[in-house]
């Protein structure tokens, strides 16, 4: 993999990360068209690495937002910190649980079964990205017509971090898209949900980070140099995904206070064809 193609998939994914559009839908759909295999450990890791750079996009962005509405007094962060945590909860048992019944149930037979080998599968892929595009156009036209809420409350929380958990086995369902749409169905602010759905990113990030890096270790026996050789490039990927991430978490804010948050939905039906149509050209 040439640094050529690690600055491409380092720009897409900072750009679509903080957008409603699955960054992974986008980044495995030009991994495909480079010629690259997005189910093996060295591209999932890549792709992890990518996420960290947008993490640290989302701490600088929303850090005075959470600092004034998160962190002003000891009962605010605690009232944040459970929240975040039992969405994270949530999340990690939904997702975990959802892990283990599609590999040991859906993937059965098939040889050292793991989830990551569905990230190279477009058609599954081009669905995922049409469902979240349905869920974010419903959500968009809902706007209004939902009993509004001040704060985001605890079965709220709960409920994000359901739907949090059910994004993570399926590259194309985006993660913001689904936790802002449920939370704007519940009537919820949509800066606080903003503001929320990015602190469960950041919290959610480093378990993922371990995760593919003990999967790539497994995969692999590393040397010093094949670890620096394989986890290099992913950092100098993080750095161009961090400043593309800032720049489209600033797009972001003005199309969802601006009312036009369905777009993204619209682009996300526009994308899974996209998607099939990358997939029946490469058969």
């Amino acid at each position: 993999m040439s640094y050529l193609q690690i600055l491409i998939l380092a720009i897409i994914q900072g750009a679509c990360e903080l957008l409603p559009v699955s960054s992974s839908a986008h980044v495995i759909a030009a991994e495909k068209l480079m010629g690259l295999d997005p189910s093996s450990p060295e591209m999932t890791m890549l792709l992890i690495m990518l996420h960290t750079g947008t993490m640290f996009a989302v701490i600088v962005y929303f850090w005075k937002a959470w600092k004034r509405d998160y962190f002003a007094s000891t009962g605010q962060t605690q009232w944040f910190a459970i929240q975040v945590l039992s969405a994270t909860a949530c999340t990690g048992i939904i997702g975990f649980g959802l892990k283990k019944l599609i590999e040991k149930v859906f993937m059965r037979g098939v040889d050292h079964a793991e989830i990551e080998m569905l990230f190279s599968n477009l058609p599954l892929i081009a669905g995922a990205l049409a469902a979240v595009g349905v869920l974010i156009i419903y959500a968009g036209l809902q706007e209004g017509k939902t009993p509004r809420h001040s704060e985001i409350q605890p079965p709220h929380a709960l409920w994000i971090g359901v739907v949090q958990g059910l994004c993570l086995p399926f590259r194309g369902f985006s993660r913001s898209g689904a936790t802002i749409s449920t939370g704007m169905l519940f009537g919820l602010p949509k800066q606080r949900l903003e503001e929320f759905s990015f602190a469960l990113a950041v919290v959610l990030t480093p378990p993922l980070i371990v995760m593919e890096a003990h999967r790539l270790i497994k995969a692999h026996t590393l040397s010093h140099d094949s670890m620096m050789h394989l986890f290099v490039p992913g950092l100098i990927g993080m750095v161009f995904s961090f400043f593309a991430g800032l720049l489209a978490l600033k797009w972001l804010s003005r199309w969802l206070e601006g009312g036009r948050w369905k777009f993204f939905g619209f682009y996300c039906l526009i994308a899974s064809a996209g998607v099939l149509a990358i997939h029946f050209l490469k058969k």
